[in-house]
């Protein structure tokens, strides 16, 4: 253990461990800096897998070695979603003012579940950003949370909780909860379905409704869904539009969805994992008209706003209801009017979580050292590059466009014999080449390539190796066929 042999686990030589995490961060600093030098991806090899199966150490080694071997056989190894060449899903790519504010995070090991501490303060502050971005009112809530599929679950919870009130929570669903009836587009994310199964109302209450040829959720099929199922005796609670659809970025009508849920008394929750802090661009923020009369909004700032995973969100209309959904009281959890029992905020109260990372520091950081207006450039700048490869796809015979262009997202396809197993060899193929990487899709029954352009480090340059590579991958896997 070299540096780690006293009778607790902080250093006996802390010079040497300053040293060495130096030479850490350094690494860490030097891998960011040449990501573009560096496949998107590559294979770990069977060797590096294998020795992740070791039994559980006894005896600790050199931190020094540790770190080697970290460097050696897990770093080049990645997703590769911070690369500039990664436009396989909708991950951002992180930034280094985020990596700096994670790392003293875990300096401070703060458990962000209650209690007075600046830590929640932090938090707090970033809420009331995210109130102020979003036309929210002052009394509205906000919690950060893994990802935005966690932040539609909990929203659903309140739902739940608003439709058959608070006794919900201690008597169950009852009768009543089995006619709950949830509404989202046919293109919705799959954890709409997901939070309805987790929920206890089962995903077969989830109407999927049509869309049309823009990716938007058709109102009139809306109505006559909504419709239909009162007729019959059910109770319609909640609608979920969508800001950005995860397969093509479309946006739905969100202002006529909001007058459609004020209508029809229902829960209105905004997924806005894809698109929703667009509201920072001026360019992309008049399209999302409609989100600042949302019920709840949950969206990733490990997205679009560039701070290191994981770093989901909620923002809520009614902080009440969500206390009323998720605060219980526990004897080891009483409050005291001063000390560290105090504090006026006890995030424990608005989610399920008692242990919480400071997920803000890493996201106060960033934005704190960007700002909102060059964040908001990012963006825009990714819609651009998507623009730009759409009109390069539409440029080449031997390529065709399958779905709009509605924010950062492009979904094309190689023509040819057997398109569907041909498309999926040339992403095989892009990925095992190390750059760039998409990812595949199915729109329309067809399977498309896809490339969704979050990461600020992507540049024209990237999306013009994508088509050529599409192209000469295509042209490749012909003349084998020819042969």
């Amino acid at each position: 253990m070299g540096a780690f042999e006293g009778p607790d686990l902080d250093p006996t030589d802390w010079e040497a461990v300053r040293r060495e995490s130096h030479r850490m961060l350094d690494g860490v600093l030097d891998h960011i800096r040449t990501l573009r030098e560096q496949p998107v991806w590559r294979a770990p090899p069977a060797e590096a897998r294998a020795a992740f199966r070791e039994p559980l150490p006894a005896e600790g080694d050199e931190l020094s070695a540790v770190y080697e071997r970290f460097a050696r056989e897990v770093l080049p190894y990645a997703s590769g979603n911070a690369h500039p060449g990664f436009m396989g899903w909708v991950q951002g790519g992180g930034s280094v003012p985020g990596v700096l504010g994670e790392m003293l995070a875990a300096g401070m090991n703060a458990n962000l579940g209650g209690r007075d501490h600046m830590p929640l303060e932090v938090e707090q502050q970033v809420i009331a950003w995210v109130r102020e971005l979003f036309g929210f009112p002052a009394q509205a809530g906000g919690l950060f949370l893994t990802g935005t599929s966690q932040a539609v679950f909990l929203a659903l919870l309140m739902a739940r909780t608003r439709e058959l009130g608070p006794d919900v929570r201690r008597a169950g669903l009852g009768e009543a909860g089995l006619r709950l009836t949830a509404y989202a587009s046919a293109g919705a994310h799959g954890c709409v379905a997901q939070a309805m199964e987790l929920a206890g109302l089962g995903s077969d209450q989830l109407r999927r409704v049509a869309t049309d040829t823009a990716g938007r959720m058709r109102l009139d099929a809306l109505r006559a869904g909504l419709a239909e199922d009162r007729a019959r005796g059910l109770r319609p609670f909640l609608l979920v539009g969508t800001a950005g659809t995860v397969d093509t970025g479309a946006i739905d009508d969100l202002d006529a969805l909001a007058e459609l849920a004020a209508r029809e008394a229902l829960f209105f929750l905004v997924d806005g994992a894809v698109g929703a802090l667009g509201m920072l661009s001026p360019e992309i923020a008049p399209r999302l008209k409609g989100i600042e009369r949302a019920d709840a909004i949950g969206f990733d700032w490990h997205k679009w706003g560039q701070a290191p995973y994981d770093a989901g969100f909620l923002l809520v209309r009614d902080a009440e209801l969500q206390r009323g959904t998720f605060a219980s009281e526990a004897a080891y959890l009483r409050r005291l009017n001063r000390g560290l029992a105090g504090g006026e905020w006890w995030p424990s109260d608005f989610g399920p979580d008692l242990s919480r990372s400071f997920r803000a520091l890493k996201t106060w950081f960033t934005v704190k050292t960007f700002g909102g207006r060059a964040l908001g450039r990012v963006m825009a700048r990714c819609c651009e590059l998507a623009r730009t490869l759409a009109q390069r796809v539409e440029a080449e015979p031997q390529l065709e466009l399958l779905a709009p262009v509605a924010l950062n997202i492009v979904c094309f396809r190689a023509r040819g014999p057997d398109a569907d197993a041909l498309n999926s060899e040339i992403v095989a193929r892009l990925h095992e080449g190390g750059h760039p990487a998409p990812s595949l899709t199915t729109i329309g029954g067809r399977t498309a390539i896809r490339a969704a352009i979050v990461n600020h480090r992507t540049r024209r340059e990237d999306v013009e190796a994508l088509v050529e590579q599409v192209l000469r991958i295509a042209g490749d896997l012909a003349a084998e066929r020819g042969g």
